[in-house]
C-alpha cells in the first residue's frame, strides 16, 4: 500500500558533489589538488573543473567566473561573484528522478533545467530552486572510479554534448537559451 504524503516528497539518499564559482581556475585547482588531495577527473575547456576525493566522478566541481558579457555554452548561470552554483543529492535511478519532476511541478517549484545527462561524470540531472533560490540538483547513474576502473582525464569542449548527451529530449523545462542557439546554428559554442 503506498503513502500519499510520501508520494508528494522526493526521496534522495544522500547529499552529493557541490559546484563553486572561482575567481581563478586554475590557482583553485591548484589548491584542492595540493592542499586538498583532490583528483582531476575531467574539464569542460578551461572553464570547469571536476575533482573527486572517493569514488564518485565528482564531489566537487569548480567554474570560472567570466569577466565576458556575453553568455558562454554552460549549464551554470553567469555570475559575477564567487561562492557556491548548486549543490546536489543523489537519488536512485531516472525513474525516480523522473518521479521528481512531476512532485516538484506539483508543488510549484521552479525547475531551472533537466532532465538530461551530463557529458563529464555521465550523471543525469535535475536542477531546482529552493524558496532562497538556491539550485538544488537531483543526479544519479554518476561514473564511479576506482582501482579497477581506471579512469583518465580528458577535456571536453564546451558543447551540447558536454551539456547534455540528450540533446534536451528529456527536459521538462525549455533549456537555456544560449544552447538551444548553438544547436539551431548547428555551432559547438555560440
Amino acid at each position: 500500500m503506498t503513502n500519499p504524503q510520501q508520494d508528494l516528497k522526493l526521496r534522495p539518499r544522500k547529499l552529493g558533489h557541490l559546484v563553486l564559482m572561482v575567481r581563478d581556475i586554475h590557482a583553485s585547482v591548484k589548491f584542492y589538488t595540493e592542499v586538498m588531495g583532490l583528483q582531476v577527473s575531467d574539464w569542460i575547456s578551461d572553464q570547469m573543473v571536476f575533482l573527486r576525493a572517493g569514488e564518485d566522478h565528482h564531489d566537487l566541481a569548480l567554474s570560472q567566473l567570466s569577466d565576458r558579457a556575453s553568455p558562454d555554452f554552460n549549464d551554470l548561470p553567469r555570475y559575477s561573484r564567487p561562492g557556491l552554483e548548486h549543490f546536489s543529492y543523489l537519488v536512485d535511478d531516472l525513474a525516480e528522478m523522473e518521479r521528481a519532476a512531476q512532485v516538484l511541478q506539483a508543488h510549484g517549484v521552479e525547475i531551472v533545467r533537466g532532465i538530461g545527462k551530463h557529458g563529464p561524470g555521465e550523471n543525469l540531472f535535475l536542477v531546482f530552486k529552493d524558496p532562497d533560490g538556491n539550485n538544488v540538483e537531483l543526479y544519479c547513474e554518476m561514473t564511479q572510479i576506482d582501482a579497477g576502473k581506471p579512469h583518465e582525464a580528458k577535456v571536453w569542449e564546451r558543447n551540447i554534448d558536454s551539456f547534455d548527451q540528450w540533446h534536451f529530449e528529456r527536459f521538462v523545462v525549455p533549456p537555456p537559451q544560449a544552447v538551444v542557439d548553438a544547436k539551431k546554428g548547428g555551432k559547438g559554442k555560440p
